[in-house]
């Protein structure tokens, strides 16, 4: 019953994101007259929706007060570092009507977006739609959030002076990286498209200089020199040839001794684990033509044969895992 309802409960959560019930809590607790006025509800539900949320796990309630959840705090308050409330509002916008049309995608093997031109036709129709893009780029820094401040604990960045981050959206990891480890420089690569949301979050960073932009495109284009190239959820989204190429682009660009780390919702070798990167998959059968999620040792493989000659699977946060190979 639970799992069959499941949509219900992912529903709740967007609604709350979207409306910005998180951000409206992060001040003071509040009733729920106050909460319901806050964000312009019907006093029908509302109390039904705010326990909603309590049950959830999303909310605390003390008293007739409501108040966040240290997770909800953390995560889905507005303009905090970690927010990842992108992802969940394009969740809530495009991707809940899209996992509608899934047994379709199941029989066909084909996109449901409506996008079919070429292997990366849902990114040169994003790229080329401003507000369709900034979502998406928002999305993507929700996304990597977790990933990035974990990143910037396990990795050892001491030996390293520079970072490429190949397909960087709002340069979010690379912002989070260089203010954590003061020697790095930084550069993000990506489509022309991409620069305005990165030098806007350059300015915020105040980390000058030391962070840069390179337009480029990373099939067309050499990936820039760095002593670290990263790869954060850029091969799930193509076919094997695709991501194998940029395997191999990478291995190009690095000098010997030289750095990868690919990171992404890595599923477990035995398939069994990572539900939400197994989910993921289906959403890149269900947005592109040949996208799909693998496991570390898929990308071990692809890595020696690219070849890397040692490679490690580390975990990072939550569903998300990286591999780091060494030219």
């Amino acid at each position: 019953m639970e799992l069959a309802s499941g949509f219900m409960a992912s529903k709740v959560l967007l609604v709350a994101a979207r409306l910005g019930l998180f951000t409206a809590l992060a001040e003071q607790p509040l009733t729920a007259p106050d909460l319901r006025t806050r964000l312009g509800l019907h006093p029908r539900s509302a109390r039904d929706f705010f326990d909603t949320l309590v049950a959830l796990g999303a909310l605390d309630r003390d008293g007739d007060k409501y108040a966040n959840t240290p997770a909800a705090d953390y995560y889905l308050v507005r303009g905090r570092p970690a927010y990842a409330g992108g992802f969940l509002e394009m969740n809530d916008s495009r991707m809940y009507a899209l996992w509608a049309d899934l047994e379709t995608a199941l029989r066909t093997g084909l996109p449901q977006n409506g996008i079919t031109d070429g292997d990366d036709g849902m990114y040169t129709a994003l790229y080329q739609d401003p507000d369709r893009l900034a979502v998406f780029q928002e999305a993507m820094t929700g996304l990597s959030m977790g990933s990035a401040h974990a990143l910037a604990e396990v990795f050892d960045w001491a030996p390293h002076r520079s970072v490429v981050d190949i397909g960087c959206a709002e340069g979010a990891v690379l912002t989070h990286l260089l203010d954590r480890h003061p020697h790095l420089r930084g550069i993000g690569f990506d489509l022309p498209a991409v620069a305005p949301g990165f030098h806007r979050r350059q300015e915020e960073s105040g980390l000058g200089d030391r962070l840069a932009f390179q337009p480029g495109d990373f099939f067309a284009d050499p990936l820039p020199r760095a002593d670290v190239l990263v790869l954060g959820h850029i091969l799930s989204g193509f076919a094997l040839p695709q991501a194998r190429t940029l395997l191999d682009k990478a291995y190009e660009a690095l000098a010997p001794g030289g750095t990868l780390i690919v990171y992404e919702s890595l599923l477990d070798d035995d398939r069994r684990e990572n539900v939400h990167g197994l989910l993921m998959s289906l959403t890149m059968l269900l947005e592109t033509p040949g996208g799909f999620e693998y496991t570390g040792e898929d990308c071990r493989g692809w890595l020696a044969e690219a070849g890397f000659s040692e490679s490690r699977v580390h975990h990072l946060s939550g569903p998300e895992s990286m591999v780091v190979a060494v030219k």
